[in-house]
């Protein structure tokens, strides 16, 4: 075993979890899912069936990650944010076969109690502001906050928000980056 797991919580099997990886107190990892390297679970947080985390993410305190959640490298989620899976749950009318796939790109963050809607796709490097509730699809480095979420601003690889001057920005960490039509890429 290459990975650290606290007395207290559970891992079903089969599933996977990569070196290095810590999972904090009180939680629970489902079977057949995967987690990567050095990842860090915090405390009472529920990993359910089939969930993807890639390696590096760090799942804060509370956090839900229901069946059709893919978080690739790097990933950030603050404490209590919640993904769902049906767009219309209904207790006594099961819909496990129409699970959404919910996408976190590379580097993404997303805030403390975030609610984010099944089946769409946070793009790389985003930023989701705490509390937001995500209902559609959010471009790479945006920064978004609300209910419903709305785009605010840009922000770097960093975390640093950016601006723009004719549609180019520099970051104090000294990335550059050009906005061609409200898609952000690096230069």
């Amino acid at each position: 075993m290459n990975y650290f797991i606290h007395k207290s919580s559970y891992l079903d099997t089969p599933c996977e979890v990569g070196e290095g990886t810590k999972i904090w107190h009180f939680s629970h990892i489902m079977q057949d899912s995967v987690i990567g390297e050095n990842c860090n679970i915090g405390q009472n947080v529920v990993i359910s069936s089939k969930v993807i985390l890639g390696n590096n993410v760090k799942v804060q305190n509370n956090v839900s990650l229901y069946t059709g959640v893919i978080c690739e490298d790097d990933v950030f989620l603050g404490p209590s944010c919640v993904f769902t899976n049906v767009i219309n749950p209904r207790s006594h009318f099961p819909r496990r076969d129409q699970y959404k796939t919910t996408l976190v790109k590379r580097g993404a963050s997303i805030g403390a109690n975030a609610t984010i809607v099944c089946g769409v796709i946070i793009g790389s490097y985003a930023f989701v502001g705490a509390g937001s509730v995500i209902t559609k699809d959010i471009p790479d480095y945006a920064m978004v906050y609300g209910s419903p979420a709305k785009l605010r601003g840009w922000v770097c690889y960093c975390g640093e928000k950016l601006s723009f001057n004719a549609q180019k920005a520099k970051c104090g960490c000294g990335r550059r980056y050009k906005n061609t039509a409200n898609t952000i890429s690096e230069i």
